[in-house]
């Protein structure tokens, strides 16, 4: 029998099992496709042919096999913790890989907002953090936050003051100095400190959004402190920006009030010098009545 070459070379393509970039775009087009399962099948088919390949090229692919399926558990199926998993496999398999640096980005984004596991989320931060990528200002602030979130003042405003220090040009210093400020003021015996960063943050940054909660932060300060007067000149000052002017306002009110509470009763000049007013007795002085002073007296 006269076999043609063509429909040999197809009967020996049919036999041929898929490569794992095949399975790869196998699993991109069901994806695309929403068929997510099937997706996540063929995933899986293609890190099953790369397990036991040590080459370049085979990480090359490893790293985007697993990014693809964390990205379907955590985007497409809402599966966060399948997806913390596999970004976890990812970091650990591929650390140095292109797409490791995103996924420990977003695996911090979930670890915080999703699982609750705030330190969790700080690990993954600074792994990205070493890599010293461009946005690492920005992933710099959102650890101190995380400290300030765990109640770490501390660690919270020294972060914090590293990313003043070191990034003095990034659109996040305002942020920093003002989560510092917050931090230190939180801290004992540490308000001038958190005045003096707050002050900072309003003079060089007179433009930023944050300004005029600075200003209001220090006039709580001063009030703690008990210089209420001060307090009440910076709320005044604060309210030109403030995005919530009635709660200034409001701020402002309760502070006079209490001052117009404490301040001693006044006294009219008639009152003052009636000459015809009998005098009272030791006992009237210390609140009791004529008559009980008479007693007292023996009158």
């Amino acid at each position: 029998m006269n076999v043609r070459p063509w429909f040999v070379f197809l009967l020996l393509l049919a036999g041929c099992k898929p490569s794992a970039t095949e399975h790869l775009q196998r699993g991109h087009n069901a994806r695309y496709e929403r068929r997510y399962e099937e997706a996540l099948g063929e995933y899986k088919r293609a890190l099953d042919l790369l397990s036991n390949d040590t080459s370049a090229g085979a990480q090359v692919l490893k790293a985007r096999v697993l990014r693809s399926a964390a990205d379907t558990y955590y985007y497409e199926q809402k599966k966060v913790r399948e997806a913390a998993a596999v970004y976890r496999e990812l970091i650990q398999q591929c650390p140095e890989a292109p797409e490791t640096l995103e996924a420990r980005i977003i695996l911090a984004e979930l670890l915080r907002g999703s699982l609750r596991d705030v330190r969790g989320a700080i690990d993954a931060l600074e792994g990205a953090i070493q890599r010293n990528p461009p946005q690492v200002a920005e992933l710099h602030y959102q650890k101190a936050k995380l400290y300030f979130e765990l109640g770490d003042y501390a660690q919270a405003e020294l972060e914090a003051n590293k990313l003043v220090q070191r990034y003095t040009t990034s659109a996040w210093v305002d942020d920093a100095l003002f989560l510092r400020g917050q931090a230190l003021a939180l801290l004992e015996g540490r308000r001038e400190e958190a005045l003096r960063v707050f002050a900072e943050l309003a003079e060089h940054y007179p433009d930023s959004e944050l300004a005029p909660h600075a200003t209001f932060e220090r006039g709580r300060l001063r009030m703690e402190l008990g210089d209420s007067e001060r307090a009440i000149e910076l709320w005044v000052e604060a309210l030109a920006r403030h995005p919530d002017p009635p709660m200034v306002q409001n701020a402002i009110a309760r502070l006079r009030q209490r001052l117009a509470s404490r301040a001693p009763p006044e006294v009219s000049r008639e009152a003052a010098f009636d000459r015809n007013r009998p005098a009272r007795s030791s006992a009237e002085a210390v609140g009791a009545s004529a008559d009980e002073a008479r007693a007292e007296h023996g009158d």
